[in-house]
């Protein structure tokens, strides 16, 4: 199909800073979506805002037609353009971006982008942040609206990185923009304009989510229910993320493994299964704190939802395996996905050990002892041995 979307980046300078070629596209086109504030900007018959939520349906339902999409900045950097483009062909859209915020606010700073973590936080929760605050690190972000600097500061100091400088942008690129910049603890506006994004410089002595598997425990909130920090450390070496791919974590207890899955790499997608309401709550309750909020929990028995569930990668049974659950994986699991299984009991480490035998596989026995008191010298505490069988479906 012949060229018939066109997506147009406009900055804060608005149609002053559109190139002749992307002005033409803009003049000839039919119908023109847009944001509210685009649509201000030009003069046409039929403009028709997005709706909300997004979505790209209005714009697909007039293939063939002529059609202007006008974004902020890059419609490839957390705008439109990726989602329209998934969708359609190569000869069907031409694309002209206009400098993302991104790459405004390094400019202005003289960072190297391949550097900085650039986040789009004008659509998510703060939390997502979480993971990339460790002193040096640089952050460039995108804010939801006005009132997003002040619960940014805020965050911060609640998270034990007050000290970080913090560098807010508003109107970025035009005639009003606007510059400020503070520690988060001195932050004290409580509104700024609308359009505001923030670059930060973390500082501070909170408590680093670390890069490496087997997370501090005191991370999570739990009732004892937790793969211990060692013990997830090799589970997750044994599940081998890779991007794109995603896990399922039957008896999902805190959570621990589908976050810690999900921090391995920004594109891995979890699904934890949880019987127990409150726990599963607990397990929600992690994955929002700690930026991983797209851990998806789904209450219930997991031989009841097995068939609901999208296609695994990799699956994790971290307790409560019997043959019927076995069974199950083993008829409904596509070849090649990844099956990790711990036990602890004499009859789970049975159960695992016959498995291996019939499927293969690896089979590991775990031991961890730790230095604690004894009277007034020391010995070691040992913990429960855990079973692991690994195994290639």
């Amino acid at each position: 199909m012949a060229e018939w979307l066109s997506i147009i980046g406009i900055g804060e300078d608005g149609l002053a800073g559109l190139s002749d070629a992307s002005r033409q596209a803009l003049e000839r086109a039919e119908v023109v979506f847009g944001g509210p504030r685009h649509l201000a900007m030009v003069e046409h018959a039929d403009k028709r805002p997005w709706p909300v939520p997004f979505a790209t349906a209005p714009v697909l339902a007039l293939r063939g037609r002529r059609v202007a999409v006008l974004a902020s900045g890059d419609p490839f950097w957390l705008g439109a353009g990726g989602s329209l483009a998934r969708d359609l062909a190569p000869g069907e859209w031409r694309a002209w971006p206009a400098p993302s915020v991104a790459s405004l606010v390094a400019a202005r700073l003289g960072w190297r982008l391949e550097d900085v973590a650039c986040l789009g936080l004008h659509a998510a929760p703060l939390s997502r942040l979480r993971p990339h605050l460790a002193p040096g690190a640089r952050l460039i972000v995108t804010l939801r609206d006005g009132l997003a600097p002040a619960q940014l500061a805020a965050y911060l100091v609640e998270t034990g990185f007050s000290a970080s400088l913090v560098t807010f942008f508003e109107n970025l690129g035009g005639a009003q923009e606007r510059v400020e910049t503070t520690s988060a603890a001195d932050f004290s506006r409580a509104e700024t304009a609308p359009l505001v994004a923030a670059a930060l410089q973390i500082r501070g002595d909170g408590q680093v989510v670390t890069l490496a598997s087997g997370r501090a425990d005191d991370l999570f909130e739990h009732d004892g229910q937790i793969t211990k920090r060692p013990i997830r450390a090799l589970a997750l070496s044994a599940l081998a993320p890779r991007p794109g791919e995603m896990l399922w974590d039957l008896g999902a207890g805190s959570g621990s493994i589908g976050i810690e899955w999900l921090l391995s790499h920004p594109t891995l997608r979890a699904i934890g299964v949880e019987a127990d309401p409150t726990r599963a709550a607990r397990a929600r309750g992690n994955a929002q704190r700690l930026g991983t909020d797209r851990l998806e929990i789904r209450e219930g028995r997991a031989l009841d939802l097995l068939p609901g569930l999208p296609r695994p990668d990799a699956v994790f049974i971290g307790g409560g395996a019997d043959d019927n659950l076995l069974n199950a994986l083993w008829a409904c699991l596509p070849q090649g996905v990844r099956l990790v299984a711990h036990g602890v009991t004499l009859e789970t480490e049975a159960l695992l050990a016959a498995w291996h035998g019939a499927k293969g596989g690896q089979l590991l026995r775990f031991e961890l002892a730790e230095a604690a008191p004894l009277g007034r010298k020391r010995g070691w505490k040992s913990s429960y041995p855990v079973l692991q069988w690994s195994v290639l479906r």
